[in-house]
């Protein structure tokens, strides 16, 4: 049921974002980049990010085979997940925006992405060691943050911002997390 919901909410939200245009940008780019060698590139690529779907899977799978009874552990994963899932919701977008969750972290929404994935390990390991096998479900929010801030998140989705935007958001990455919500830091010599 939960990674029902996050998947109904980011599905949504894709096919909202994606109706009237024939491509992603990021992927497009990547296209282009690779030419006439796209095809087996952008092959490998969903290779990869299948592979990648494994430990997400793992989170999940370990988390519902948790044998242990009902926790106050498990009430607050699910409520990181629904935090998660809402600020997630409200962090999307693609424009240059310093306000709200945007002044903290240049992509709030990536961020409460991998909070999503901290719900799995609550609910599947216990501290009593009832359950060994709960603490392989940290695979699912170390492999998210690594995909998102390394690999298929941040840096095509910066790149894209740079060339889309310019100063604008050079400035905006000077004084804004990239990932983790932190107060904006005070750019000297720059106005306010």
């Amino acid at each position: 049921v939960l990674a029902s919901a996050w998947a109904l909410r980011l599905g949504l939200h894709i096919a909202s974002r994606t109706k009237g245009i024939t491509d992603d940008p990021r992927y497009a780019r990547l296209a282009s980049e690779w030419g006439a060698d796209a095809p087996r590139q952008m092959f490998l690529l969903l290779q990869k990010q299948a592979l990648v779907s494994i430990p997400l899977a793992l989170s999940i799978v370990l988390a519902g085979w948790n044998p242990v009874g009902l926790r106050v552990q498990d009430i607050l994963g699910v409520a990181v997940l629904a935090m998660a899932i809402g600020c997630s919701a409200a962090g999307d977008g693609d424009r240059v925006c310093d306000i709200g969750l945007w002044a903290w972290s240049r992509h709030p929404n990536y961020f409460f992405q991998w909070l999503g994935w901290i719900a799995y390990p609550l609910l599947a390991i216990d501290l009593s060691g009832a359950y060994a096998w709960g603490w392989l479900a940290l695979a699912g929010p170390v492999c998210m943050y690594w995909l998102l801030v390394h690999i298929s998140g941040i840096p095509p989705l910066e790149a894209h911002m740079l060339e889309s935007r310019g100063d604008a958001f050079r400035r905006y990455q000077a004084r804004t997390s990239a990932f983790f919500p932190l107060p904006p830091r005070k750019i000297t010599g720059a106005p306010a």
